[in-house]
């Protein structure tokens, strides 16, 4: 893993799909001194993408790659991350699963945060699984990536209640909360090793 020295902050990318709520999140963890992460790069799967307005706000470099042929695309992604020397990225809403090559590429630096407490419901549609087997936590786990969907390392989790009225919708909301709580906390705790 790179190690964080405390005089230059890592060199990181964003991975988005969406409303980039994580990423928004992240570029203000970012800006705070004891951060060891410096946001550089934002690549998004989507040209529509509500996330894509804050990398324009906080002017930082954006990218976006449609994946309509996933090899070219990941070759052009890794000349991209390789020239603006990028060593760590976050995957914060990111709909599109990366190949074992592109992982192999960055190994053991790739992190994703999850809505739901992994090894349970990989994959999509977690709060509605989560309600329907009628669970009483869900929550949010952020993880190493490998080429295993949502099955690397476990870095840190937020246990979340499920109250009987929850619906998927607002499940989410209040799992989102904790995700914007746990994805620095467990940036801190790869990099520092608290």
């Amino acid at each position: 893993m790179i190690k964080f020295t405390g005089l230059s902050k890592v060199n990181t990318a964003i991975f988005i799909s969406g409303t980039g709520s994580n990423f928004k999140n992240l570029i203000k963890f970012s800006l705070l001194k004891k951060s060891p992460i410096k946001i550089s790069l934002l690549v998004s799967s989507n040209s529509q993408a509500k996330g894509l307005k804050y990398a324009t706000k906080y002017k930082i470099k954006k990218k976006i790659f449609k994946f309509k042929n996933q090899l070219v695309d990941e070759k052009k992604i890794l000349h991209y991350l390789k020239k603006n020397k990028i060593n760590f990225i976050c995957l914060a809403g990111f709909m599109k699963i990366l190949s074992k090559n592109f992982i192999k590429n960055f190994k053991g630096k790739i992190v994703n945060i999850h809505p739901s407490l992994l090894p349970k419901y990989k994959g999509l549609n977690t709060h509605y699984r989560a309600i329907k087997n009628k669970d009483k936590f869900s929550g949010c786990t952020v993880h190493y990536v490998t080429s295993k969907l949502d099955s690397g390392k476990i870095i840190l989790q937020k246990k979340v209640k499920i109250i009987k009225k929850d619906t998927p919708f607002s499940l989410a909301k209040k799992v989102l909360k904790n995700e914007h709580k746990i994805y620095p906390k467990a940036i801190m705790k790869i990099f520092t090793n608290l």
